[in-house]
């Protein structure tokens, strides 16, 4: 269907003379750039930007360089070009935003990706807020600044200058201006060797001379977010290489782009079909993909010879280095590549047997299998624990493989044309004689179409202490929890970034609770009368009122007396029956880190022991004054394994079992705060109160085994906690860290926390805040 600008008439009254001239004159160039779905998208945006009210120059702006955007990266990303300048009308300035409408296509140019294109304009949109003056400064030197950094250095040296000169407008305007020598020294610092950009049309002749065919190249930004780039990878038929290469021990990065372009080349060229990564492990695989790298390049170099030196020269592994797995992979590709290279080790010796008897096999990449196999098995003998992460191939211009590689997975479509039903598992609730007399089959596994689940625990006829389930069963895990994770350096949320699971707590001694009561007589007989104070007093009259609900005979009587008497009678004579009750709901979230097993300094408790004295002590008072609360807790081992116990909730009744519960929790693994608190919130969304309590007792700060820096943990869990409070929940935190003021205050807010010095006085405190906090 083609697009006619008559079609558009009423669209096109509604603009400028001056842009409907331009849009006339850039018409040609727009049907050769869109689609007709583009067309559409872009006179539509054009009509919106135009409502704005911010001036015919955006509008023009628009008009001009949308189908340049187009025309470099594909049109697929006008539609958010066109959002993110509606966007900033309400941040900026008209003149900043037709400037970024102006360098869109500069942008576009030198980015050369569409993903990159929009990382871009989230960048540009986040560096409004941060440096609003050095906007438009970076915009006019646009063009400089994307010919010497990649989208992650151009990203560092902006916030870099948006921090430094937060508040001193002059100072950012030369430094985003490249006019300050702080500007210009980071420039230095965040500049790469070679541009992706600067060389893609000479890689391309390049590959097209030696295979005598066209690749599709795209870059990928490896160091948006750090200095380490991506390592090259095929995905759908397409070579992605790092947008930047720096030079490598004396070698330019375009001799690098070169290697790295013709390997991939040579894995797309050479392989027919993927091997199967079944039942393989991590360091089979790791072998099996040494040798099908050495495959694949032996095969590209019988036929272009130059190959060889081209790709030896980036191998500077020797055959001293023996520290690890990953060094033998290393020499074994050398050893592979380079005829010239002497490595006397016998391990290494035997891979170049076994590949050179492979020779005239080399055709079918299962010798690839055959030889990574035997190899991998024989690399067991050395006794060097092997490290997926950091046992790699450390040759830069080598791809991560994922190419050549098939992973059997189910398809339920296939498996339904097939024949075959699939169907959905089902957890079912029962009843005792359900479970007894109509179970088909108690030893069903992991496919079963049902599960059946009783409410109690089920015990055996000659009741031997445990149930079916303690002798037989696993632990039950829920359903996952997935939630957004704010990342503070890019200032946008990873959406269903982290796994919440719901583990069962383990069960211990009640005497452990019974213990904590004797031990603290004193603290719980001084809380007695604060406990009975805020207990609801029910209907209470309030005397004394000009204007209230009913006639206070009293108040009245004694005002006829007055008025008989010849005096002022008092006129309040009107009284109101208030119901004086609490409506508040309580969660206490606690931290169940493995610092908690660490000992208080001068006492023979640990931390989690007396985290447990106050949670009963707080919980017996909850109870005594009728508040609904409930006592999770939290540990954490990355960003898919936050576990998350429910000790008690608000619906249950505190007795035995959550009490049981208490005394067998213990302390493990990390501190995902923000996960967790986003779960606590979940459940308390659901409560009726009118007012909410979320109080997190931790140890620490935020961390995690997966984050090294400091500070990610921190905004995320300050951003729960802004989460919590737009939905009515007050969140307070009582923290047992003696240098929690440099870091609790930020997240939870200068008067939500309390700093424990003396962990020991946990249990008296914790009790008294409640108090204070549910007046």
């Amino acid at each position: 269907m083609s697009i006619k600008l008559e079609d558009y008439q009423a669209l096109l009254d509604g603009l400028p003379h001056e842009a409907v001239q331009v849009l006339h004159a850039s018409w040609g160039e727009a049907t050769k750039a869109f689609s007709s779905r583009g067309l559409d998208n872009y006179l539509k945006a054009a009509s919106a930007i135009n409502q704005l009210g911010r001036g015919s120059g955006l509008v023009i702006a628009w008009l001009e360089e949308a189908p340049q955007v187009s025309k470099e990266i594909g049109e697929e990303v006008i539609v958010d070009l066109a959002q993110t300048a509606m966007n900033l009308t309400s941040k900026t300035s008209a003149s900043v935003i037709e400037l970024m409408l102006a360098t869109s296509a500069t942008a576009a140019r030198r980015l050369g990706d569409a993903q990159l294109f929009l990382n871009y304009l989230q960048f540009v949109d986040s560096l409004v807020s941060k440096a609003p003056r050095g906007v438009r400064p970076m915009l006019d030197k646009l063009d400089v600044l994307f010919s010497q950094l990649t989208l992650g250095g151009l990203r560092r040296w902006a916030l870099w200058g948006a921090h430094a000169h937060r508040t001193n407008y002059e100072e950012q305007f030369s430094y985003f201006s490249l006019n300050s020598k702080e500007s210009l020294a980071m420039l230095q610092k965040e500049r790469k060797g070679t541009l992706f950009v600067d060389v893609q049309r000479r890689i391309n002749m390049y590959l097209r001379a030696l295979w005598g065919r066209d690749f599709f190249l795209r870059p990928t930004s490896g160091d948006f977010e750090t200095r380490v780039g991506y390592r090259p990878y095929i995905e759908g038929y397409l070579m992605h290489l790092p947008d930047a290469y720096d030079d490598f021990e004396g070698i330019t990065g375009l001799e690098l782009y070169r290697a790295a372009a013709a390997h991939s080349a040579a894995h797309i060229a050479e392989t027919g079909t993927p091997i199967s990564a079944e039942s393989l492990n991590p360091l089979q695989m790791a072998v099996i993909a040494v040798i099908e790298d050495a495959r694949v390049e032996t095969l590209s170099i019988r036929r272009m010879p130059g190959l060889r030196p081209l790709w030896a020269k980036f191998h500077t592994i020797t055959a001293t280095q023996n520290a690890s797995v990953g060094d033998y992979l290393n020499r074994l590709a050398r050893a592979l590549l380079d005829a010239d290279y002497a490595d006397e080790d016998a391990w290494v010796a035997e891979g170049r047997v076994l590949f050179a008897q492979a020779a005239e096999r080399l055709q079918d990449n299962l010798v690839s299998w055959e030889i990574g196999v035997q190899l991998a098995h024989k690399l067991k003998d050395k006794g060097i624990a092997f490290n997926p992460r950091s046992d790699e191939l450390t040759v830069p211009y080598r791809d991560d493989n994922r190419y050549f590689w098939a992973f059997e997975e189910f398809d339920s479509d296939q498996a339904a044309a097939a024949g075959y039903e699939t169907v959905k598992q089902v957890r079912k609730y029962v009843s005792v004689m359900e479970m007894v007399n109509e179970l088909d089959c108690e030893l069903a596994g992991d496919d079963a179409q049902e599960i059946w689940v009783l409410g109690t625990e089920l015990r055996p006829y000659e009741d031997m202490g445990k149930s079916y389930n303690e002798m037989e069963g696993k632990e039950p895990v829920s359903d996952p929890y997935h939630y957004a994770e704010w990342d503070y350096q890019i200032q946008l949320e990873r959406p269903s970034w982290t796994t919440v699971l719901e583990k069962r707590p383990k069960v211990g001694d009640l005497q452990v609770i019974d213990d904590i009561a004797a031990q603290h007589k004193r603290v719980i007989a001084q809380m007695k009368f604060l406990l009975d104070a805020m207990q609801p007093q029910g209907v209470t009259r309030i005397r004394k009122l000009e204007d209230g609900d009913e006639l206070d005979i009293n108040a009245a009587i004694a005002g006829s007396m007055d008025i008989r008497m010849g005096m002022q009678p008092d006129p309040r004579i009107m009284m109101r029956s208030v119901r004086k009750i609490r409506d508040i709901s309580v969660m206490v979230l606690l931290d169940l880190s493995e610092s908690t097993n660490d000992k208080v300094a001068g006492q023979e408790h640990t931390v989690l022991d007396l985290t447990r004295q106050a949670t009963v002590l707080l919980a017996d008072a909850i109870n005594k004054v009728g508040d609904p609360f409930a006592i999770h807790g939290f540990c954490s081992d990355g960003r898919h394994g936050v576990e998350y116990q429910r000790f008690k909730d608000f619906d249950q009744p505190y007795n035995e079992v959550p009490k049981a519960r208490l005394a067998g929790m213990t302390g493990q693994l990390s501190t995902r705060m923000g996960a967790a608190i986003r779960h606590a919130t979940h459940y308390l969304k659901r409560q009726r109160s009118a007012k909410k309590l979320l109080l997190v007792i931790t140890d620490g700060e935020p961390a995690d085994v997966d984050i090294r820096d400091p500070q990610y943990l921190r905004h995320d869990a300050k951003k729960s906690v802004e989460e919590a409070g737009r939905n009515g929940i007050l969140t307070y935190c009582m923290s047992l860290d003696p240098r929690a003021d440099e870091y609790v205050s930020r997240i939870f807010g200068a008067k939500n926390y309390m700093v424990v010095d003396q962990v020991a006085r946990l249990p008296e405190k914790l009790p008294l805040l409640y108090a204070g906090l549910t007046r």
